[in-house]
């Protein structure tokens, strides 16, 4: 049996057995799974500081895995101090090999400017090699580029082509797409059945916007009977993983007791958990909450901070609501209100 074999079976203690005597034997490919194993804690205890001596071993072999895998820990301080310059190092000596994962987080790093000039033509180039040789993720953000048209020529026909591509080898995000487009009728004819289906396989796989946009599909009873049962499903999974659209709905659903009994306090929870991250909807409705003193003592400051948030960012309801509570507030407390709305900064959740 292979150390990828026993690896692939679930049998850790055997792949590790194997790939310890592999690897002491300077095994440039068991070194990389040695590290894997240690960097994962499969078949041994976490251990970050072995992962990266076993890599480095591998890696000084120019076993590209091993590089690329190099990267990403230096890119994301995975037990490492981060470094942008370490992780593009390793990341170009692997791309270079023709390594597609370590092509598409090169094509990651231009298009972010991350350690590096933002460089959109260099991010292009990579993604392209490693679409090319079947990265599903590069074949995603090339499709999603594509689509877009800002830094290339817009080509729906070309943005299918490879979002349909990676979303056949399983990218969640490539079906996410895919479902959003058929449902809005994006660059495609509208078909719900299709948008359906994508939406599905990503949910699946635990994508947040999936979820999200499936359970408004039951919710709203577009393409599928509506199922306020299913909605909630959909959108409580999405919402524990902090996606703040979905959090807002489920908010919304809760304060109208739609599909569950109805209950403000779980309301002003999902609400509360969306508006700060920035939704406009959920500030809104929280400062309606606020000033109608919905599941939570009448509080006009509060009220208002949370129309000024919402209206900044264009909501034409909060502007209205902002309107009709000014009148009934002193002075002194408008300027509150306008002094929490000045510190407030957005908070991002750690998903469950």
């Amino acid at each position: 049996m292979s150390v990828d074999d026993a690896y692939n079976k679930g049998d850790y203690a055997t792949a590790l057995r194997l790939a310890r005597q592999l690897a002491k034997r300077g095994d440039a490919a068991a070194q990389y799974n040695l590290g894997v194993m240690y960097a994962k804690g499969h078949g041994v205890s976490q251990n970050y500081g072995e992962a990266l001596k076993w890599f480095h071993l591998a890696a000084g072999q120019e076993y590209a895995s091993a590089q690329y895998y190099l990267g990403i820990m230096y890119g994301s301080g995975q037990g490492v101090p981060q470094s942008d310059a370490e992780a593009l190092k390793w990341l170009r000596l692997a791309a270079d090999q023709g390594d597609p994962p370590a092509q598409c987080s090169l094509g990651d790093i231009y298009a972010n400017g991350q350690g590096v000039p933002q460089d959109y033509g260099e991010a292009l180039k990579w993604y392209r090699l490693a679409a090319d040789r079947g990265e599903a993720a590069a074949q995603t953000k090339l499709g999603v580029m594509y689509a877009k048209g800002d830094v290339i020529q817009q080509s729906d026909t070309e943005a299918l082509r490879l979002l349909r591509l990676a979303a056949d080898r399983g990218d969640a995000d490539a079906q996410t797409d895919l479902g959003v487009r058929y449902h809005k009728g994006h660059g495609v004819p509208q078909n719900d059945a299709e948008a359906l289906k994508w939406l599905r396989l990503a949910a699946d796989q635990g994508d947040a916007d999936a979820q999200h946009n499936l359970g408004l599909m039951y919710h709203d009873g577009q393409g599928v009977p509506q199922n306020d049962a299913e909605a909630l499903k959909w959108l409580r999974l999405a919402a524990d993983q902090g996606d703040a659209d979905a959090q807002c709905n489920l908010g919304l659903m809760y304060h109208d007791g739609q599909g569950v009994p109805q209950n403000d306090a779980e309301a002003l929870k999902w609400l509360r958990l969306a508006a700060d991250q920035g939704d406009a909807l959920a500030q809104c409705n929280l400062g309606l909450m606020y000033a109608e003193g919905w599941g939570v003592p009448k509080d006009f400051v509060r009220a208002l901070m949370w129309f000024n948030l919402s209206a900044a960012q264009g909501d034409q309801d909060a502007a209205t609501n902002r309107q009709n509570v000014a009148p009934l507030m002193t002075p002194v407390q408008i300027a509150e209100a306008q002094k929490l709305a000045r510190g407030w900064n957005p908070t991002k959740q750690p998903t469950r």
